[in-house]
């Protein structure tokens, strides 16, 4: 893609967003496998922090070195965890720029369990909201940012949208998010992109079971041995655990298409037309778009891939980079003085060594 698509004044914009794939690594599929199967992170510091919730559970939160400059709260996907090399490389790049960053862990993510029944789904706004008001409260006066990958970037939406005027974000980048969830799940239920939604649904299931193992559940144990898909799943597990009727009203309530256009945090949507989690038909046109949206598509990428480099012995993890630019152009350099973080957290929070 080399244009750029907009209508002034009353929708966002579709335009390039300059990844350009290596000759050796040319697939969606490829550049998939790559990033989440030969990716390995680097060692980054971080600190736990336990945050309280209103419903009596909890999230696990993890801090960044402290610096000076502007917060990034970043959210991974699905399967994923403060401990995945996509996110670890993030926050390396963040570091190096003097952003402080902190990683919201889902409920159940990782390996520490939240204490209450339920876990992380697409319409978990207030968690979002939470660690919003946590971060600012904890370092006010900075100016914020959201980073959210796949699942996460589907959260980061949907509470965007939800939000509206009141969301205190300064800027907000996604990457690889399904928006229109029923067409994400069903082409990922189709040809060889069943190899990626089985292990999703694996890890799901092995999720619950270790939940189950820790305390009763409203879930049928024969449901959940025979979901095979993630729409399975969803429609017996997620959906009717978190308060929906089955997938299809999960979907239909959580899908970020429907809420696009009410964003008002200046926002970039980073995606690879070759995803194989997320048909191009799903797309939105640039008429569902606030003016604070900006599509930034490539022809390749892959899911949370973009990776180039001159060579397989040379890759180069072009989100690191580009994600890190992206919030210096839209917030300022992170090597800017601000509020400091005192490394005492408020309301009761545990706060730990995480590696």
């Amino acid at each position: 893609m080399s244009h750029e698509t907009r209508e002034s004044g009353r929708h966002g914009a579709i335009a390039d967003n300059g990844f350009r794939s290596p000759w050796w690594l040319r697939s969606g599929h490829a550049q998939t496998m790559w990033a989440g199967g030969l990716r390995r992170g680097p060692d980054v510091s971080l600190e736990r922090e336990a945050l309280p919730l209103q419903d009596g559970d909890h999230l696990q939160l993890f801090w960044g070195a402290p610096a000076q400059g502007p917060a990034v709260i970043v959210l991974h996907g699905l399967g994923g965890s403060a401990e995945s090399p996509y996110v670890r490389g993030l926050l390396r790049e963040l570091q190096t720029r003097g952003f402080q960053a902190v990683v919201m862990q889902f409920r159940g993510a990782g390996e520490h369990l939240n204490a209450g029944p339920r876990f992380f789904h697409a319409g978990a706004v207030e968690d979002v909201e939470a660690t919003v008001s946590h971060v600012r409260q904890r370092l006010p006066g900075r100016r914020t940012a959201m980073v959210g990958f796949s699942m996460g970037g589907i959260m980061t939406l949907n509470w965007l949208g939800a939000a509206g005027g009141r969301a205190g974000l300064d800027a907000a980048i996604t990457i690889s998010t399904p928006l229109a969830l029923a067409e994400c799940a069903d082409y990922l239920g189709s040809g060889f992109r069943r190899v990626y939604d089985r292990h999703l649904v694996r890890g799901l299931r092995q999720l619950v079971q270790r939940k189950l193992a820790q305390q009763a559940l409203p879930v049928d144990p024969t449901a959940l041995r025979r979901a095979r898909s993630l729409r399975e799943f969803d429609d017996r597990i997620t959906g009717p655990l978190h308060g929906f009727r089955d997938a299809a009203d999960y979907y239909s309530r959580c899908s970020p298409t429907r809420i696009l256009g009410a964003i008002q945090v200046p926002t970039r949507i980073i995606h690879a037309l070759d995803d194989p989690f997320i048909p191009a038909s799903s797309l939105p046109s640039v008429r569902e778009l606030s003016p604070e949206v900006r599509m930034e598509v490539s022809e390749r990428g892959g899911h949370v891939g973009f990776v180039a480099g001159s060579g397989p012995a040379r890759p180069h993890y072009w989100l690191d980079t580009a994600i890190a630019g992206r919030l210096e152009s839209m917030l300022g350099s992170g090597n800017t003085s601000g509020t400091p973080d005192t490394r005492r957290p408020p309301d009761g929070g545990l706060l730990e060594s995480a590696g």
